[in-house]
């Protein structure tokens, strides 16, 4: 039978320099290491298989502790657990509790914070990413960015929005979006419980409508029966060539200013008639095919005639310095104009010809923008279907721009 308590406080404090394994009895020893720290170990045999579970310095537990907790873990075996396997267990679930505790605190600002990082590598920049969480760190984490985020109603969001709502309408909406991204974010991390669409549609009618605000916001678009003229005007004013032949490729394929000026020779095909805007020149990061028109086919020979390109990665439209063109040659063009119409504008201006002027469906226009249309499936279709079609939806857009190349261009009148 093994025995019992065979050591005495006195026997501890006096095994300080001697290095080794001191039995005390059914399973529990004192060990010494060589630079004479003290601990308590409990040997048990489960399994057929020995281990040493460490119950504690002797600093923090004294012997008869000891003993209580060496007694402890052979009731355990006695009930059919593993001591070491039980503590570890009950480890990972205060560890578990504690982290379900902090995640459930996380700020909206945490949360915020940690979905920019997550998604780092969808920015197409560093500038996009930082505006991204600058909206945010303006308007929304300082009303309540330190509250955590499981807490926030849709008042403290009302709250935060309503004052810029209506007189910073397309920024409000903006931002409104990105709260929104942070809460999924945040849901699917399980630091908040989810918010249904319901939430987010009561959340727009506390706010009020700011439609009338948003439209009153968008670029200042030329109104599409001057179209024509204003190219006119243009083509007649002091401009260097390729801003002018760069301008009216943008008027006539409904493009962003971006996607014309990084436009290069290897994207149109041989004959002329079509331009492939890559993916990654994109803003929806999905490649793009315009159909163009004979107009838009005359400006590109123009252009090819007037700066010869070197090869096929060559620049369309180069600066002077061979560079890609600068989005202010564009504005400070129009502003020595004295019109109030900025570059993106043309895009509304084409988008309102084909709801006032065409029986085009509002798919077709809004493929023609580049915008994104219904899901993955009729994306496919209609790239498939559309692009014919499309063609001549811009040689009719083209068209109805040359048809007013006459009339009476007055930038006092557009003002």
């Amino acid at each position: 039978m093994t025995r019992r308590n065979l050591l005495s406080d006195p026997a501890v404090n006096s095994k300080k320099k001697l290095p080794g394994y001191y039995l005390d009895g059914h399973g529990l020893y004192l060990q010494v290491t060589e630079k004479g720290a003290r601990s308590w170990i409990f040997r048990y045999t489960k399994h057929k298989k020995t281990r040493e579970m460490g119950l504690g310095s002797v600093d923090a537990f004294s012997l008869a502790q000891a003993r209580e907790r060496a007694r402890v873990c052979r009731q355990q075996l006695a009930d059919g657990w593993d001591p070491i396997d039980l503590r570890n267990k009950e480890r990972d679930d205060r560890a578990a509790a504690k982290a379900q505790t902090e995640s459930q605190n996380k700020t909206f600002e945490q949360c915020a914070e940690e979905c920019l990082q997550a998604n780092a590598q969808n920015w197409k920049n560093a500038k996009h990413g930082d505006q991204w969480i600058n909206t945010l760190k303006k308007y929304a984490i300082p009303k309540f960015g330190m509250r955590p985020i499981n807490s926030l109603t849709k008042q403290h969001i009302v709250d935060a929005l309503a004052p810029i709502w209506t007189t910073k309408a397309e920024t409000a909406t903006r931002v409104f979006q990105r709260v929104r991204t942070v809460f999924n974010f945040a849901a699917a991390k399980d630091y908040s419980v989810g918010r249904d669409s319901e939430f987010w549609e009561q959340v727009k009618l506390a706010l009020g409508s700011n439609e009338r605000a948003r439209k009153v916001e968008h670029h200042s678009s030329c109104p599409h029966r001057f179209v024509g003229s204003l190219l006119q005007a243009v083509d007649e004013g002091t401009s260097a060539d390729q801003v002018k032949l760069a301008l009216r490729f943008i008027v006539l394929t409904a493009s962003r200013s971006g996607e014309v000026r990084g436009a290069t020779w290897n994207e149109v095909s041989e004959d002329f008639k079509d331009w492939v805007v890559p993916s990654e020149r994109m803003k929806a990061e999905r490649s793009h095919h315009v159909p163009l028109s004979a107009a838009a086919q005359e400006t590109l020979k123009r252009a090819k005639v007037t700066f010869p390109p070197e090869s096929s990665n060559s620049l369309i439209f180069p600066s002077l310095r061979g560079k890609v063109l600068s989005d202010m040659v564009f504005t400070q063009m129009l502003r020595r104009m004295n019109v109030p119409f900025t570059v993106h504008g043309f895009r509304a201006s084409f988008r309102t010809w084909g709801d006032e002027a065409t029986d085009y469906p509002h798919e077709m226009l809004e493929f023609a923008l580049a915008h994104t249309v219904g899901d993955l499936t009729v994306r496919a279709y209609a790239r498939g279907s559309m692009v014919e079609r499309r063609r001549q939806l811009m040689e009719d857009w083209a068209t109805h721009v040359a048809s007013s190349r006459d009339l009476r261009f007055d930038a006092s009148k557009m003002q």
